[in-house]
């Protein structure tokens, strides 16, 4: 996977094949401490000890369609090859908090990638799941939580291509902001 957007979605989807109605997606730049911290918090069905053990394993899956699954196998890849590490945790019945660290100036961290894209897909795709999204870098933060954007669309559907657009619209300009306000100031 070229970016860490596809690694988000990748893990959503195993969260949504888990029967997860809740999914929280946290970013965290914090150049204080040089790190990229991303965490996948679910409440799915989760796993027993010995599963989750198993889950970095690419030749492990619970999938029935394949015989492998890559996507924490690669996402832990990922943060190895960025001086990084990922952690799993989860229980049966209590969900999964997948939290994968990064560091932040590795020559080897993957590009974030299209934020955007890859919420507008889990929204489209999924209608049903409530997506918290949380992005912070060092002291702002974007947040977008479709609980509040469905209670404020009045029964139009949040996968409507319309409100889609306007979702998209919005996380990108959010996290340009974000940017912007965490660019260094130039001084005159």
């Amino acid at each position: 996977m070229r970016d860490l957007s596809l690694h988000i979605l990748d893990i959503a989807e195993n969260s949504i094949e888990a029967r997860a109605a809740r999914i929280e997606i946290r970013l965290e730049e914090n150049s204080d401490l040089g790190l990229l911290i991303l965490e996948i918090i679910d409440d799915g069905v989760g796993m027993d000890e010995e599963m989750a053990n198993r889950a970095l394993d690419p030749f492990v899956t619970t999938k029935t369609t394949r015989r492998f699954g890559l996507g924490l196998p690669l996402l832990d890849q990922a943060a190895r090859a960025a001086n990084g590490r990922l952690t799993l945790e989860s229980k049966p019945g209590g969900g999964t908090r997948v939290r994968a660290v990064f560091e932040l100036g590795h020559i080897d961290l993957k590009p974030l990638g299209d934020i955007a894209q890859t919420l507008a897909t889990l929204i489209m795709g999924h209608p049903e799941v409530d997506i918290i999204y949380q992005h912070k870098v060092d002291r702002s933060k974007y947040a977008l939580d479709t609980r509040e954007i469905k209670a404020q669309l009045a029964g139009l559907p949040i996968e409507s291509p319309e409100v889609i657009s306007v979702l998209k619209k919005n996380i990108k300009e959010g996290l340009d902001q974000l940017r912007r306000e965490n660019e260094p100031r130039q001084s005159h």
